[in-house]
């Protein structure tokens, strides 16, 4: 598995913090806020793979593009960025030597934390 930091998706969580579409919890929120597979599924049917994407900061290229399979490391629930993903995603990634996308989460919480 070659997991690596998805660009387009860093990007559209930037704008999405800027903009305030962000929901300030807590760090052990994020079992309960997650979107289920079936809200992650119809979120597919509706607007796609390359939109489902964008709300992941993980994707490996070694995955078929039309699965969901290929993404990994969320950050919102299709609407907003939420903290806690961030948090949780920050870590994992650490904790699995993805850097780059470590490093990306930590830039969005400051972001986060800043506005």
């Amino acid at each position: 598995m070659t997991v690596k930091l998805h660009r387009t998706a860093y990007s559209h969580a930037r704008r999405l913090v800027e903009q305030g579409k962000v929901v300030r919890d807590e760090r052990d929120d994020w079992s309960e806020h997650a979107p289920s597979a079936e809200e992650q599924n119809r979120y597919v049917e509706k607007h796609g793979f390359h939109d489902y994407g964008e709300w992941f900061l993980g994707v490996d290229d070694e995955k078929s593009d039309e699965t969901k399979g290929q993404f990994s490391f969320p950050f919102g629930d299709f609407s907003k960025v939420h903290r806690c993903a961030v948090i949780s995603l920050e870590s994992r990634a650490a904790q699995n030597d993805h850097d780059d996308i470590a490093k990306a989460a930590k830039s969005l919480l400051e972001l986060i934390d800043k506005q």
